[in-house]
């Protein structure tokens, strides 16, 4: 199936012009980690842009080099991002990252899956 790709890191596919991003349970992303992501994505997406709804509840842990290699190259081919984090600390961090690291695309942080997929509306 063209519309779906999974790496150890990460399941991604298409539906209804939006692209899910979901990582797997205690995954680390480190720098090499960041960078075969954003490659394996944009693979898929075949120069396609998309909204992306990026579910981060699996994440156990990143370094700073991933963060920042994501912040400045995670969002190429990418219209708009929707971050589904866990109503606690990762929800509270994740706000506040983006407020240093200032997106380039519209980004919003979201515990709640439909508010989530109801800002992305407006990009697909």
């Amino acid at each position: 199936m063209d519309d779906y790709f999974e790496n150890e890191f990460a399941l991604f596919w298409i539906s209804g012009n939006i692209l899910f991003f979901e990582y797997k349970p205690g995954v680390v992303i480190n720098l090499v980690a960041a960078q075969r992501i954003v490659t394996d994505r944009m693979q898929m997406q075949k120069e396609k842009a998309y909204p992306v709804l990026c579910d981060v509840r699996g994440i156990a842990d990143s370094d700073k080099a991933a963060r920042d290699y994501l912040a400045q190259h995670g969002s190429v081919l990418i219209k708009a991002v929707s971050i589904l984090a866990h109503q606690t600390v990762s929800f509270v961090m994740m706000s506040f990252y983006l407020k240093i690291c200032k997106p380039q695309v519209p980004t919003k942080v979201f515990s709640d899956k439909p508010a989530a997929l109801e800002f992305l509306k407006a990009f697909v």
